[in-house]
């Protein structure tokens, strides 16, 4: 199977696969490749926090052109995996220089699967391009195709809980990865102090109690399929769901914007964590901290985002972590490279981050005495 995630946490998520129980675990690029039966796909999907979606491919093999490509699609047995009264939709990666109209490419695949069910019961599957119950993945590179399920159906950022965003949410895959990528494991206290819809103190507090990452989704693709065992799925969740843990730290979130926190509140109460985190209206430049130990994890609004003087933003930033919070590890994402100099704090770990489309930088501050 594949598992695919975002730039930068590969590594991250190869990890939670193997502690998962994930066999032969291979990084490859946005991706992780491992072995597992139909129970590790179902835990995979309940529990992976950094995955983006899982495959699960079903034939590999050559084509020259579409005419090849047809034939190799149409010769899979796809009435075993689904009706032709549910609906399917294709979806695509393709670099090839056979291949150069990659939609002409996925609509040969979506023929060649209607034409297998109208010749055998007169009746073919309709395409559905929002919520379709089977996603078929066409992936191309050169001449070698590989045909794959989508497993997940939704992208796996899509946790079930968020029922309020603010002008410029972080997903919940990155939140989750930029967490672990800091180290959170839930022991200590946690801000964040510029919190917007919550999405990081929810995904902090997830990974403190070990909650399972889709508690709250209720569908998934491998749910529509022919073999779907709900009694293994049930059986899956329950003993994820046995993992769950006490945390006797605190998680914060500050937003100066009122508007702000009714939605962070919105989003906790959504995620049944209004018990183990509290959100306060406050101008972070005139906190202090009150927390030991503290880590402070944070998406500031940036120049692509918002309308801000970034210099003085930037400088208020640095003076309040030198004042305010000695002895804590500070962690932000932000695109603005050159501006963030300002802060007038030297960074000790830098990577290289996309938050959609937009190339950011996730730093470290080491705050002392």
């Amino acid at each position: 199977m594949q598992a695919k995630t975002l730039y930068g946490f590969e590594t991250i998520l190869a990890k939670e696969v193997s502690e998962l129980g994930g066999a032969d675990v291979k990084i490859k690029n946005r991706l992780v490749e491992f072995y597992g039966d139909t129970g590790f796909m179902y835990k995979a999907n309940y529990s992976l926090r950094t995955a983006l979606r899982i495959l699960k491919p079903l034939k590999k093999a050559k084509a020259k052109n579409e005419d090849e490509l047809y034939e190799l699609a149409k010769d899979f047995t796809w009435e075993e995996i689904f009706n032709f009264n549910q609906t399917f939709r294709i979806d695509f990666t393709i670099y090839s220089p056979n291949f150069k109209h990659s939609q002409f490419a996925a609509l040969r695949v979506k023929d060649a699967i209607a034409d297998r069910f109208m010749e055998k019961f007169s009746k073919r599957p309709n395409v559905e391009k929002n919520q379709p119950d089977i996603i078929v993945n066409l992936h191309i590179s050169h001449t070698t195709v590989t045909l794959s399920l989508d497993t997940s159906g939704e992208p796996l950022f899509k946790r079930g809980y968020r029922v309020e965003t603010g002008p410029a949410p972080i997903n919940e895959v990155m939140a989750a990865g930029l967490l672990k990528m800091a180290g959170w494991e839930g022991k200590g206290n946690f801000l964040d102090p510029m919190c917007g819809s919550a999405t990081l103190p929810i995904e902090a507090a997830m990974i403190a109690m070990n909650i399972p990452a889709q508690l709250h989704r209720k569908d998934f693709s491998f749910m529509h399929w022919k073999d779907f065992d709900a009694k293994l799925w049930e059986k899956i969740k329950e003993t994820r769901l046995n993992r769950i843990q006490d945390f006797s730290g605190e998680i914060w979130g500050y937003d100066i914007n009122m508007l702000m926190v009714k939605v962070a509140e919105q989003n906790v109460k959504s995620a049944n964590l209004q018990d183990f985190i509290k959100l306060k209206q406050v101008n972070f430049f005139q906190t202090k901290k009150d927390l030991f130990p503290l880590l402070v994890i944070f998406n500031p609004p940036y120049g692509e985002r918002m309308e801000i003087s970034t210099e003085d933003f930037y400088q208020k930033m640095g003076e309040t972590f030198k004042e305010n919070y000695p002895n804590t590890y500070v962690w932000l994402i932000t695109s603005d490279t050159e501006e963030i100099k300002n802060i007038g704090l030297k960074p000790t770990q830098k990577m290289k981050m996309y938050n959609g489309k937009i190339e950011t930088e996730f730093v470290k501050y080491e705050i002392y005495e």
